[in-house]
């Protein structure tokens, strides 16, 4: 199964692919999408819809994971998160490739087997589960990697589905 994780966002957006053959997992690639702060949001929207397509077209997942939306204090934060899901989620579908949701709890349960894991304590994961030397940068690409082992552990065997 090869799973894609994405961190939403509209300024960054993680993305990490990992492959699982039994037991094992594996890093195939991992990176993030960037926006620059001034550009409109509709053009930022394009701009990860585009890049995420292109890295769909690539890669060819078979599954992906999204976070689901966190609810802060700042509402404007969430609304931005919210429409760089909807742009994942958009390209996932167009390209049938089934998506699972996942909390940040459930990732950190599943990652680091404590849903009150830190972030430096889940980086460290990521790493240790991937066998990397080095922690991936940005933030966002480990936080996409650690949804990604997530869903390669949890999800069930699923099938693209026909979007036609």
């Amino acid at each position: 199964m090869r799973a894609l994780g994405i961190d939403p966002g509209t300024a960054t957006m993680g993305w990490g692919v990992v492959e699982r053959d039994g037991n094992a997992l594996r890093l195939v690639d991992v990176g993030a999408l960037t926006t620059p702060a001034g550009m409109p949001q509709p053009e930022r929207l394009l701009q990860l819809y585009n890049g995420l397509r292109a890295i769909i077209e690539r890669l060819q997942p078979d599954t992906a994971a999204v976070e689901e939306l966190f609810f802060g204090k700042n509402v404007n934060t969430a609304l931005t998160v919210g429409q760089a899901r909807g742009v994942a989620l958009l390209a996932l579908a167009q390209a049938g490739i089934p998506v699972c949701e996942y909390k940040p709890t459930a990732v950190k349960q599943a990652v680091a087997g404590y849903g009150g894991a830190d972030k430096r304590q889940m980086q460290e994961m990521v790493r240790l589960t991937l066998g990397l030397a080095m922690v991936p940068r940005p933030d966002d690409a480990a936080d996409a990697l650690a949804i990604a082992i997530c869903h390669a552990y949890t999800a069930p065997t699923l099938q693209r589905f026909d979007v036609s």
